[in-house]
Parts: C-alpha cells; sequence; structure tokens
C-alpha cells in the first residue's frame, strides 16, 4: 500500500516537474514573443557584442525609412552624427573630458550586430564635456521590411560618465542602468520632431533585470524594441503617430515589469 502511495505521488510531482518546464522554457517564453508588425525579423538576435565577442548593449529602438531619411530625422530632432575613431577624434574626444569643452560629434566606440559595426552612429550632448550624452548606434538589418521600406535596429543609451571597462581596463563610457528611459527618449525626440507617422514595439530581449554589457555595465530592461517609422523624406507631418496595439498579453507584461522593476532591478550607480 505505501509502495503504491509513494509511486502515485512520484508521478503526480514528475508530471508537475514536466508541466514547469513545458511552461517555463516553451509557453511562456513563446507566449511573450512578438513580431508580428516585421515578420523579417522573426529569426533576429536582440543584443550586440563587442569586438572581443562578449555581450554588448541590447537593441531597444528601431526605425523604418531609407538612410536620407533616418538621417534628415535626425538631424531635426537635434542629433549628431558621430565622427568616425581617429587619432585626432580620439584626442579631441579626450582634451573635451579633460577641460570640459564641448565635442557634439564625438565619436562612439565599435559595436557589432549579425558580424558588422554600426552602419550609423548619432548623439545629443548633455552639458559641454562630451563625457556624458544621449547616443545611439543603428544597423540597416531589412532592405524591405513590412511598409517596403529599409528596417533599421539599434541601441540607444545614455552615457554616464567616462571610466575603465571592468571587462578590459580600456577607457570606456559608461552606461546608464535603465535603457528603457533612454529609448523612451529617443523615441520622444523624433516624435516632437514631428517626423514619425507609426510607433510599434517588437519583442526584443526580454525582460532582464540584472543584465551586463560589454564594459560590465549593468542594466535592465522590460526587453521591448520601439519602432519609429519615419515620414517620406522625414517630411514635417502635422498627425500625431499612429500607435500600433500590442497583444493583450504583452500589455500585461509590460504592466507588470512597469510595477516590478523599480524593486527587481539593480540600483543605478548615476543616482
Amino acid at each position: 500500500m505505501r509502495r503504491q502511495s509513494l509511486k502515485r505521488w512520484l508521478n503526480i510531482l514528475g508530471a508537475l516537474a514536466l508541466i514547469y518546464l513545458l511552461a517555463a522554457y516553451v509557453v511562456l517564453p513563446r507566449l511573450w514573443f512578438h513580431r508580428e508588425h516585421e515578420p523579417g525579423l522573426e529569426a533576429m538576435t536582440a543584443v550586440t557584442t563587442t569586438p572581443q565577442g562578449i555581450p554588448g548593449d541590447p537593441l531597444n529602438v528601431g526605425l523604418v525609412g531609407d538612410v536620407k531619411d533616418v538621417i534628415r530625422a535626425m538631424h531635426l530632432a537635434g542629433w549628431f552624427p558621430a565622427d568616425p575613431i581617429t587619432l585626432e577624434s580620439s584626442l579631441e574626444i579626450t582634451e573635451s573630458v579633460m577641460l570640459d569643452r564641448p565635442y557634439k560629434d564625438a565619436p562612439v566606440s565599435t559595436l557589432l550586430y549579425d558580424g558588422r559595426k554600426q552602419d550609423l552612429a548619432f548623439e545629443k550632448p548633455i552639458g559641454a564635456s562630451a563625457d556624458r550624452r544621449n547616443h545611439v548606434r543603428l544597423w540597416k538589418v531589412l532592405d524591405k521590411g513590412a511598409e517596403e521600406r529599409p528596417v533599421w535596429l539599434g541601441s540607444a543609451t545614455l552615457d554616464r560618465g567616462v571610466g575603465l571597462s571592468k571587462y578590459t581596463g580600456q577607457i570606456t563610457h559608461h552606461i546608464a542602468a535603465d535603457i528603457d528611459d533612454e529609448r523612451n527618449y529617443f523615441i520622444a525626440d523624433l516624435t516632437r520632431a514631428s517626423v514619425v507617422t507609426e510607433l510599434y514595439q517588437l519583442s526584443g530581449i526580454g525582460p532582464t533585470a540584472a543584465g551586463r554589457n560589454g564594459e560590465g555595465d549593468w542594466y535592465h530592461t522590460d526587453g521591448e524594441i520601439k519602432v519609429a517609422v519615419i515620414s517620406p523624406g522625414a517630411a514635417i507631418v502635422s498627425q500625431s503617430p499612429k500607435i500600433l496595439a500590442v497583444s493583450p498579453l504583452i500589455q500585461i507584461k509590460d504592466g507588470l515589469w512597469a510595477t516590478a522593476s523599480g524593486w527587481i532591478a539593480p540600483a543605478d550607480p548615476e543616482k
């Protein structure tokens, strides 16, 4: 009798373990995943890497438009193209940081996505020195997306200061931990410039409470990529952008993250 009871309980525990494994590792990850607005990106990864192969900043923004549209839109939003990394630009950014002098188009370090360095990089200074700035790297990932126009994905982060990489010891910028805040700031700047016709979300890295980028900096994110469709020619539009809805399940996930992120995410060293 005892053997039958023990066997029954072992079967129940085994069934519960199987249900847990299926739910946690198969069902729920698929339920949080959505790329219905850009099906051509179904197989993409959502994290960049450093040239040394270390996972870098996650993708959190996207743009739709040809390269001229993107450059004009960024200009209208008050963002400057970053200079390439040369000896001259390296000396100039060092001077900017050390002497607190402006350098609005200071270079950004190289990150790789799908084995390629960023196609475009832009920044928006904070104060006089180049040690604090908003910046974004962009990669063209589709020549023709759902809108029959090029699709760009990027990583928008806030540089909070200059220091040493925790992994390589090299001089680098350190990012602020709340990369969702910078993502939203970037999209809001483009929207205020009146060049966005549509906004939607795609699945990115997924909810991440304690990620680390290629310099060893903590970050936290709800894991969503916010995409702005630029008007053709980056022409000024009078209407507010149309916001495409996400599924109720994703709305629930975003709401849960907004509620929980304050106590599960690591403290931002900038604050």
